[in-house]
Parts: C-alpha cells; sequence; structure tokens
C-alpha cells in the first residue's frame, strides 16, 4: 500500500481519524527508504477550509514589549484570549523564499510561533478534552506587516495576509511524541537570536486556546491554529529592527526542526493604485 492510497494529502489522512493514521504508518512503513536531501519540503497543510486561525498577544512579555509602540492602538491587558485570522495563501513551504516587497509595507517584522493542527472536530470543547482534538503540532513565522496593521484600523488582518509569506512546518509532529507543555522556541535574524521562549510562558495554555476558540464555533480537522510569538519582534525593539530584501530568517524547536527561509523581492504591488501616504 502506498501512503496516496491511503489519502490525497495530509488533511485527508486527518479527517480519517485514529484509522487514518493507522494506515499512514503502515504505508511509510512499507516504503523504500529514501534520502532526506532527495526531497523538497512542502508545508505540512496545504489544503484548507477556511482561513488560518491565530491568538495575537499570548506571551505576556511581548504584550507588555510592545506598548507604547502601537501608535495609538493601545488596549489593556486581555482577560481572554485575543483571536484573528490570516490568508491561506501566505502559507509556503519551510525553506520556501518569503515574498518581500517594500511597495506593499515599510515594516516587515517576524514571529515566531508554534501551530496547533486540529485533529478531531468540534464545538463548545471543555478544556479537559481539548488535547484530545489535536492532531499534532508545527511551527510558523506569522510574518507581518506593521504599517498596514495599523493602516487598516488596528485590527490584523491585512497586516498578516500578504501572499507568500508565512513559512510553516518542517514537520507535524503528534502529542505522543513531543511535550508540548515545555517546548522552547527560538527565532534568528541573520544568525543572531532575537526571540527565545518556553511554552510555560504562555499567558493562554494551549488547552484554554482550544475551549475559547471552539466556543460556540465548530473546529474542523486539519485547521490550523498559531498560538501566539513571544517578546522580542522588530517592531518593540530600540531601535526597531524591520527585514528586508536578502535577510535570512530561521524558526526552531528541538523535535520539530526548523523554518529556514530568506526574504526575496518580486511585485507584489503590481498595477495597484492605492496610496500608502
Amino acid at each position: 500500500m502506498l501512503l496516496e492510497d491511503v489519502a490525497p494529502d495530509v488533511v485527508g489522512i486527518i479527517e480519517m481519524g485514529a484509522q487514518g493514521l493507522a494506515a499512514a504508518k503502515e504505508a511509510l512503513a512499507d516504503a523504500s527508504r529514501a534520502r532526506v536531501d532527495d526531497f523538497t519540503f512542502a508545508a505540512p497543510i496545504t489544503r484548507f477550509r477556511r482561513d488560518v486561525l491565530c491568538c495575537g498577544w499570548n506571551y505576556w512579555d511581548h504584550f507588555e514589549e510592545s506598548k507604547g509602540k502601537r501608535e495609538g492602538q493601545d488596549v489593556d491587558r486581555p482577560k481572554a484570549p485575543t483571536f484573528f485570522t490570516k490568508s491561506p495563501s501566505t502559507v509556503i513551504g519551510p525553506y520556501d523564499p518569503i515574498a518581500y516587497d517594500s511597495g506593499i509595507s515599510a515594516k516587515w517584522d517576524y514571529e515566531a510561533e508554534i501551530a496547533i493542527v486540529i485533529g478531531k472536530g468540534g464545538r463548545s470543547i471543555p478544556r479537559a478534552q481539548a488535547l484530545d482534538h489535536i492532531f499534532g503540532i508545527t511551527l510558523a513565522n506569522d510574518v507581518s506587516q506593521r504599517d498596514l496593521q495599523r493602516r487598516h484600523g488596528g485590527q490584523w488582518f491585512k497586516g498578516k495576509s500578504i501572499d507568500g509569506t508565512m513559512p510553516l512546518g518542517p514537520t507535524l509532529v503528534t502529542l505522543d511524541e513531543i511535550r508540548f507543555e515545555d517546548l522552547w522556541i527560538e527565532c534568528h535574524l541573520n544568525g543572531q537570536r532575537v526571540q527565545h521562549a518556553s511554552t510555560r510562558q504562555m499567558a493562554f495554555p494551549i488547552d484554554e486556546l482550544i475551549a475559547e476558540l471552539s466556543f460556540g464555533m465548530t473546529l474542523y480537522p486539519g485547521d490550523v491554529l498559531l498560538t501566539g510569538t513571544p517578546a522580542g519582534i522588530g517592531n518593540a525593539r530600540e531601535p526597531p529592527v524591520f527585514m528586508g530584501d536578502g535577510d535570512h530568517v530561521v524558526v526552531s524547536v528541538d523535535g520539530i526542526g526548523s523554518l529556514d527561509n530568506t526574504l526575496v523581492r518580486i511585485d507584489l504591488r503590481g498595477q495597484s493604485d492605492v496610496s500608502l501616504a
């Protein structure tokens, strides 16, 4: 049995539940071995039912570091998770170039994040059952355009939805293979470490995120949820540090791997007559 005989993609395997995962493992056990270097890695999830789901301000040190730097859009510390979405067209592979165009934004920022992939769907999921709804975890770099965030009323959708800007991967690790409670996530920009934090520092842990997000709202198998970025973002630094053409950014977690991407200038603006002045 070949892996493509089980399902057309990873989402198909997830939708089959435990049976799908067992069948995939059987197919891989029967497969001939090949060198990793012989393959091009894609994002583990490439078929989306909806937008990529996201949680902002989920590390209090990140929330605090940006106080006074939100250009008049500061808010009080939230008492519940702050959710938003971003376009699936942002998603690229773990080693693909990140699209960059200074005509779209002058403030390109990195955000190292751990992402959850939902395995079992549900609505109003109790916290005690939340982990049962996770298929696995992976990594994301929630590349953001800070000036677009401010331009569009302070809501985040537009400033995080530019095509070809969010690496996802490189692996999708099931929870039986890794302890989520104390994973250390790092981000390096041009060889310098700019973010380093443990999942223990999350303001709202993953079971609470799932309970809150699913409150009255159905989650589906294959949904991707970004869990927030820790302190160290470029916009909060003195002076600010933003990325540009040729910059190299790496997001890594032991046991999951690394996203290794370079910003490459392409024409995103095209013939648009939108004025950013």
